[in-house]
């Protein structure tokens, strides 16, 4: 890791490198949608997801074997807190779709299932952990958006054939959807530089995605308040700031 006297210089570095891309890409995690006010899995954050519930309500053999147990949690978590909290897009996550509008960045792959980088107005976003924004039978495999489902039904059920209704994101014990895995490693390959916010790069197969683009020659840029896994061993510039001071600060730095 490069270090800076002072986050100024460092932003106007980062602002430089950014400019000077060919292809450049940002891998996303939790911290990005924390202060648009999503709470973190495990977190440091009071208001961390599983210090309220059980994660083994999203096992997938947990699931299939107890779906009114799951689907309390799941309803609880990603649907009814959403918009009880009227969850939207921050500055980071416009920041990255202006950037992409300017043709700074190629792709957004991130690891996160609430669809923010879309609403922000992104559109080449590679959602590593699927979504929760459709749902599938697992029965007849029709797939719905999730604002379709009847979400009083305590198991929601499909209205073609009555089966049972799996919101579209990767469960504990699933594998990664083929198509997102190997779009991910290929934008990985092409990337000259990579921005990494708020992941602390622990949860694989995902936390390979900005090793690769550095094992490929590529710059990493990370924004985390605290060092991940990836800080001491792989970035290049490290921002030490939560997300929304940090693109607000490189945003004015390249005039977005």
């Amino acid at each position: 890791m490069k270090t800076m006297p002072d986050i100024d210089q460092t932003i106007e570095q980062v602002a430089r490198v950014l400019k000077d891309s060919k292809h450049a890409i940002a891998f996303t995690g939790a911290g990005i949608s924390l202060e648009s006010g999503v709470p973190t899995f495990r977190g440091n954050d009071e208001d961390n997801i599983w210090s309220r519930y059980d994660p083994e309500d999203i096992e997938i053999s947990r699931f299939m074997s107890n779906p009114a147990k799951s689907w309390k949690t799941i309803k609880d978590c990603f649907y009814f807190f959403m918009q009880d909290r009227h969850i939207e897009p921050n500055v980071a996550h416009k920041s990255l779709a202006k950037m992409e509008e300017k043709g700074i960045v190629r792709a957004v792959i991130t690891q996160n299932i609430d669809n923010l980088h879309q609403e922000a107005g992104s559109h080449r976003v590679i959602e590593f952990h699927g979504t929760t924004r459709t749902a599938t039978c697992v029965r007849c495999h029709k797939t719905v958006e999730a604002s379709q489902l009847d979400m009083s039904q305590k198991i929601p059920s499909c209205d073609k054939c009555g089966g049972l209704m799996k919101p579209d994101f990767v469960f504990f014990g699933e594998g990664i959807p083929s198509e997102a895995y190997s779009e991910s490693m290929n934008e990985a390959e092409k990337a000259d530089v990579c921005i990494v916010v708020g992941s602390s790069a622990v949860v694989m197969p995902a936390a390979m995605i900005p090793v690769k683009v550095k094992q490929n020659g590529g710059v990493l840029i990370e924004i985390n308040p605290t060092p991940s896994a990836l800080t001491h061993q792989y970035v290049d510039y490290y921002l030490p700031l939560g997300a929304v001071e940090a693109f607000t600060r490189i945003g004015k730095a390249i005039k977005i």
